[in-house]
């Protein structure tokens, strides 16, 4: 009879722990839990159950266009402009409401229908643009950004519109089951995007197209009617967002959704989605905004100054950039 020598080791195959990979898969979690344990011990009040509600409100806003963002940059894409989408989905809404009288029933369906179709047509401007004429996204959206917030100060004057009633008011401020309205649409509007990513055959061919473009193409997939989509997707997802920010404020302000590109872009790369396409997902966007959410709701309870605030947003998305370069180049380029 021969006794096999072979060891444990050589039997799995020799595997060593491998930190990098470990940290692709669990970093974003582990870090969030660290961040929770961290701004706990400095404040007891961080988790509180009203400071609770205030991250996961706060969170669902830009969380639910982040979650078109992630099919943006799946494709290889971007959008700067959905910050100011938002501010003018939501302050067409309010004009339109002013008009008919402020009081009439039913407003928040009017003021929803109205916000999800404007922000529905200006990403499928964007996308037409992208495609027909050939300019890069960068730019397409980066003129997004200014036009749409001119465009909102124009409808304005410059002011806030307000005035609505409670039935609007209630989409952003209400609760169902002590739960806030606004973080139950990130739910349904996150497991939508979960579904239709990971489940669906539109959403291999976004990962087709952000994986190889010619490839796709090659493949049969209709590259431009895919790209297209995507920017129809998040420009309806910030006009859903500014809906549900106005009624949370009362009011449609002509400022509202400023900075918001760079959080909701920190908040898909973060979560572990390439800024170079074809990889990521929406299950890590929404980890990636609560991440997000308790670093920010943690720096204003330890008193941090708003302007380092910015500066701590910005290096995270450079180290979150530069681990996904390196994690790439580890893997021979692989995506």
């Amino acid at each position: 009879m021969t006794i096999s020598t072979t060891s444990p080791t050589a039997v799995s195959g020799g595997r060593k722990f491998d930190f990098v990979s470990f940290l692709e898969k669990y970093g974003v979690a582990l870090v969030l839990v660290l961040l929770i344990i961290f701004f706990t011990s400095q404040n007891e009040r961080f988790l509180s159950v009203r400071n609770v509600t205030n991250i996961l409100t706060e969170v669902s806003i830009y969380g639910i266009i982040a979650v078109g963002m992630t099919f943006v940059i799946l494709t290889g894409g971007v959008d700067l402009a959905v910050g100011s989408l938002l501010a003018f989905a939501a302050m067409c809404a309010a004009v339109i409401i002013q008009a008919m009288g402020m009081s009439f029933a039913l407003s928040w369906l009017v003021a929803l229908l109205v916000c999800c179709v404007v922000g529905g047509a200006a990403g499928l401007l964007h996308g037409v643009t992208i495609t027909r004429f050939n300019v890069p996204p960068f730019i397409v959206t980066l003129g997004g950004l200014t036009v749409w917030r001119g465009a909102t100060l124009i409808l304005s004057g410059g002011g806030p519109i307000s005035g609505f009633d409670a039935g609007f008011r209630w989409w952003g401020r209400g609760q169902v089951l002590a739960i806030p309205v606004p973080v139950l649409v990130l739910l349904v509007v996150a497991a939508t995007g979960y579904v239709v990513a990971t489940y669906t055959r539109y959403g291999r061919q976004v990962y087709a197209v952000g994986g190889n473009r010619e490839a796709a193409r090659l493949s049969g997939v209709n590259v431009n009617q895919i790209l297209v989509s995507v920017y129809v997707i998040i420009g309806f997802l910030a006009g859903l967002s500014g809906f549900l920010l106005a009624a949370r404020l009362g009011s449609a302000e002509a400022v509202a959704g400023t900075s918001y590109e760079l959080r909701v872009i920190a908040a898909v790369v973060i979560g572990g989605t390439s800024l170079f396409g074809g990889l990521g997902g929406v299950g890590g966007t929404i980890i990636g905004s609560m991440l997000l959410g308790v670093l920010l709701n943690g720096l204003v309870m330890i008193d941090v100054s708003a302007y380092y605030q910015q500066v701590i947003i910005g290096v995270i998305i450079v180290l979150a950039v530069a681990f996904d370069t390196y994690a790439k180049s580890r893997h021979g380029g692989k995506k």
